[in-house]
């Protein structure tokens, strides 16, 4: 006879711990420790059966199979001893909570992970993975639920760690309040209308990095310390929306990169303390296509906005551009005069508002001057910064040695005045 619905795995049962009362007290005898007691029960559990782990360390690595519900409670770990993945999902319509997941093995090849999902339509919620070279590790799944996880990877050099969580051909899953440290990346590859929130990615080398995916939202999230914040490559249709991306660390950290990435929309974000806030590479890559920036508060930074080279296609509106080193830059010559700039508040504005009405009288123009030295000759950026360079640029605009270059025009400058008001 097959076990009931909820199965509560025990030492009375021959597999579990062991809950009596003697003389008016509760007891729990020791747990079992062969995590192949637990892979019976669910391998003898019908469809629909919640199978409740009991408290203690259970070494081994699970199966889950069929649709059930795997429930640790927060107190049971399964420790996979160094060798292979913990967990792997082989199902549809299953869910696991509440258990720590510890002690995968090394192997880049087979992606060793404390879970594994290979099925739709699965929930992995308020679990701990630790110790682990992948964390969470999606393949050819949908419509999954990845909810209140921690995870942190082995601790490795950053390169040789796995993906805290890792998407691969992966379409229409939710990732909701996880929280990834120390791992490698954050990975979305060749996976469409996923959605991300609530999440902290942070001392990891991606914060989070597309490659080839479409129409992914990615909102209110803390992306902190990593090497980089987000990085889309070859991406479309992508929403990045009120998040928080701060100290992207390393001389080229930057906040938000695009790689010939398009139809992008970056509306409401934090990006502040980074090398780079914003770094458009070819981007955007398709004909006829737009990405929009808008509402960003890019503050902080060495480079507010950086073109690897002159492109067209980006519209900038609304963004507080603040307290930045430079604010925008075009490396290899030429400017960003092809894109729209407008509405945007600039703090080096030297105009007025005498109508009061929170625009600028006149335009606001960003010139090259000396600057040009380091965005032209790459070898010469080591010195952006020094007393050398900021003297000829002072003396560049004091008397320019050569007609200085108009990198870009904002016909609505936001004065300050207005975004106080607004505020």
């Amino acid at each position: 006879m097959r076990p009931s619905p909820r199965v509560l795995l025990s030492v009375a049962a021959g597999l579990g711990a062991l809950w009596a009362a003697v003389s008016g007290a509760t007891i729990q005898a020791p747990p079992a420790k062969d995590a192949r007691l637990i892979q019976d029960m669910i391998d003898q559990a019908d469809a629909g059966a919640e199978l409740v782990v009991p408290p203690g360390r259970w070494n081994g690595r699970l199966v889950v199979d069929k649709p059930i519900v795997l429930d640790g409670k927060g107190q049971a770990t399964i420790d996979a001893g160094g060798f292979g993945t913990v967990l792997v999902v082989k199902t549809s319509g299953a869910t696991v909570r509440g258990l720590k997941l510890v002690g995968t093995g090394e192997n880049h090849d087979t992606e060793d992970a404390g879970i594994q999902v290979r099925g739709n339509n699965n929930v992995v919620k308020d679990n701990v993975i630790e110790d682990a070279l992948f964390g969470i590790d999606l393949q050819q799944s949908h419509f999954n639920v990845l909810r209140r996880n921690h995870i942190t990877s082995k601790q490795r050099d950053l390169g040789l760690r796995g993906d805290g969580i890792r998407l691969w051909y992966s379409d229409d899953n939710s990732l909701e309040d996880n929280t990834l440290k120390d791992s490698r990346d954050f990975v979305l590859w060749y996976s469409k209308r996923n959605k991300v929130t609530g999440t902290l990615s942070e001392g990891n080398r991606y914060g989070l990095h597309f490659m080839f995916s479409a129409d992914n939202i990615i909102e209110n999230n803390h992306f902190l310390h990593n090497s980089a914040g987000i990085s889309m490559m070859y991406d479309q249709g992508d929403v990045v929306r009120g998040n928080v991306i701060a100290h992207s660390v390393g001389a080229t950290g930057t906040c938000i990169s695009l790689k010939e990435a398009s139809d992008i929309v970056i509306e409401g974000n934090e990006l502040v303390y980074c090398a780079n806030g914003i770094f458009l590479d070819v981007s955007p890559f398709q004909p006829d296509s737009t990405n929009r920036i808008t509402n960003n508060r890019i503050a902080f930074n060495d480079i507010a906005i950086s073109f690897l080279n002159d492109w067209k296609g980006n519209v900038f509106t609304g963004n507080r551009i603040e307290s930045n080193m430079t604010e925008v830059a075009v490396f290899g010559g030429g400017s960003a005069k092809r894109n729209e700039w407008d509405g945007n508040s600039w703090d080096s504005y030297e105009g007025f508002d005498r109508d009061g009405d929170g625009i600028g009288d006149r335009p606001h123009k960003v010139m090259n001057y000396a600057s040009r030295i380091w965005m032209e000759l790459p070898n010469t950026r080591f010195f952006k910064g020094t007393a050398v360079l900021e003297v000829i640029d002072f003396l560049d605009r004091l008397a320019p040695f050569s007609e200085p270059e108009l990198l870009l025009e904002d016909g609505h400058p936001v004065v300050a005045r207005a975004q106080e008001r607004k505020s």
